[in-house]
Parts: structure tokens; C-alpha cells; sequence
């Protein structure tokens, strides 16, 4: 049945979609007004889906400086609404096809898990090498002919092509034809979808010890330099020539596993890992009473003795009776 049933465009699944769209966001006045207006708000927009007159509005955009300077565009909330919608349709096609080892955006999977898994690989590697590579500006460098190439290769229903087709190409970064905005849901499982072509080179074109990918950043291990400098030139030439983006990590990016692995904020060692010097000082410098149940929860997996620093931090910032 995979890739021959529409997008359930009506009401009553779009109410589910809101409801799912609505939990844990916070409050503004955009939210509110559809909120409002809800019944009203989503039979126009099942009318506009079903009878193909639908048309993504613009994004409106802020930049946020967390490690890098970031430009996250956001959509209107009936146009989340249809992202959230092609976004569960999409996961039910695609995820059971994705590898084991792409670890981001998908259900049991994701950064903590991700971390393990590195471990794993250290440990199961330590006498070994690895390389570490991700790719040059990704979401404003993915191509929009070869995702849509790629959705079309399980999505076989053309209202929901020319649906998808409309939100990839309504997307118009700085360069044309490029590019999917940070910040959309739908940009997790297109990122996915596009990267899923990477992770089947890996698997059925490649001989290493092992592979795993985290959004755009990948390891590669080998049992010696000269076996993984062979592996990245083939796959950088895959990824240039036919991924049509650009590689950061080159065979300068090939080192020993027991020198430890910077991967996804941690460094990771046989038997042990840490939380690197910079997000150490960012938890320092950002944790509060309100946020630290999240950061005490991400250091007990890598590096629980840093929890009596941070209980000791709290305090010092509690106020005297």
C-alpha cells in the first residue's frame, strides 16, 4: 500500500493535526486567533486542499546565535498545519526504509541515542581510525529536483506530489532551486529522505567497520588511514556529483579512535565520554532554576560527576533568606 493512498485532507484529520501541531507550543497571537477561529480556519483549509487551490504563504524570519549565527524561517500557522500533515504521512512511508544508524528526527532514535551509539563504535573500534564529515550549509544547499525525485521514488499519488511540490518549492533561499527552510518540521524527514541516499551508498556500496549519520554529520570507521582516505574520496565524489552538495570533512578529517571523537557536542573515548569544553561553558553560563531538570537530564548520560558542579552552581545563584 505504500505510496498509493492520498493525504487524508479532511476536517476531522486535520483537528487530529492541530491538536498535535498545538501540544507544547506557546502561546502567541497567531496561535490564539486559530485557536479561535478554529472550526472555520480548518474547513477553508480542507476545502483548499481537497479542491487544489492551496497556496504556502511566506515565512517570516529572526536569526538566533547558538554556537553559529542560524536564519530560521517560519511559516503561518495554517501552512504548519499542512507540514505537520505531510510530515506524519511522509514518517509512515519512509522511516521503516530508513538504516538503522541515521539517528536523527525519528521515534526511539534521536541525540542521546545517537551519543550511545558513537560510544558503542568507540568501543567496539578503539585500535582503529575514523573519519567525520558533514556537509557544507545543508539546508541551504539540498537541491529541490532531486527531493522531490527521491519522494516520488515511494509517493506514487500525484495530488500528493503536487502537494509536497508546493511546499519544497514555495521555499526560495539565495540560491533558486535550492535549499529547505530551517525551523519546518518538514525539513527533518526531507533531510531524511535526502540523506538516505548517502546512507544506502554506505551500506551497499562501501566496505567499513561501521557508519552512522546525525542529520548531515556522518562517521566513517576504518582499520587503517589508507582504507578510509579510499572511502572519502568515493563518497565525497557521491555527494558532489550526486547529492550535488559539498562535503566540510576531507582526509584531514581522519584520525584515531583512541584520540577521542568530537561528535554532536561530546567527546567520546573508549569507555567513557564528556561533554566538550564549549557546551560545558554554555550549560554553566544558561542554566537557571527554570531550565535545569533539561540540562541535568543530557550530562547524566555522558558525564554524571558533573552534576555535583552544576547542584553547586544552582546554589550559588539561590538568594539568602
Amino acid at each position: 500500500m505504500t505510496g498509493k493512498i492520498s493525504i487524508d485532507c479532511s476536517v476531522p484529520n486535520l483537528r487530529k493535526i492541530w491538536l498535535n501541531f498545538h501540544k507544547g507550543k506557546r502561546k502567541s497571537r497567531a496561535i490564539d486567533y486559530f485557536a479561535y477561529y478554529l472550526e472555520r480556519e480548518l474547513e477553508k483549509l480542507s476545502l483548499d486542499l481537497t479542491s487544489k487551490t492551496y497556496k504556502h504563504g511566506n515565512y517570516y524570519s529572526f536569526m538566533v546565535f547558538d554556537n553559529k549565527k542560524r536564519k530560521i524561517e517560519v511559516a503561518a500557522i495554517r501552512d504548519r498545519i499542512v507540514h505537520r500533515l505531510i510530515y506524519e504521512y511522509l514518517v509512515e512511508i519512509f522511516d521503516k526504509s530508513f538504516i538503522y544508524d541515521a539517528w536523527s528526527c525519528r521515534k526511539n532514535k534521536g541525540l542521546i541515542q545517537a551519543i550511545k551509539r558513537c560510544q558503542y563504535f568507540a568501543d567496539r573500534h578503539r585500535k582503529y581510525f575514523f573519519w567525520k564529515a558533514d556537509v557544507v550549509k545543508f539546508f541551504q544547499s539540498v537541491d529541490q529536483d532531486n527531493l522531490i525525485k527521491y519522494i516520488e521514488r515511494k509517493v506514487k499519488e500525484r495530488d500528493t506530489i503536487e502537494l509536497i511540490k508546493e511546499v519544497v518549492y514555495c521555499y526560495t533561499g539565495t540560491q533558486k532551486g535550492k535549499g529547505m527552510p530551517i525551523g519546518n518540521l518538514t525539513s527533518q524527514i526531507f533531510a531524511n529522505i535526502y540523506m538516505n541516499e548517502l546512507d544506502f551508498f554506505m551500506q551497499h556500496k562501501i566496505k567499513h567497520l561501521g557508519y552512522m549519520r546525525y542529520g548531515d554529520d556522518f562517521l566513517v570507521f576504518g582499520k587503517n588511514r589508507e582504507e578510509l582516505e579510499a572511502i572519502c574520496e568515493k563518497v565525497t565524489d557521491f555527494v558532489t556529483n550526486t547529492l550535488k552538495l559539498t562535503l566540510h570533512g576531507k582526509i584531514e578529517e581522519i584520525f584515531r579512535v583512541k584520540s577521542g571523537i568530537k561528535f554532536l557536542g561530546v567527546q567520546v573515548f573508549p569507555g567513557q565520554r564528556f561533554v566538550s569544553k564549549r557546551n560545558k561553558k554554555r550549560i554553566f553560563k544558561r542554566m537557571d532554576l527554570t531550565n535545569n531538570a533539561s540540562y541535568f537530564g543530557m550530562i547524566k548520560h555522558h558525564q554524571p560527576k558533573l552534576k555535583m558542579n552544576l547542584a553547586w552552581k544552582l546554589l550559588e545563584g539561590l538568594p539568602y533568606d
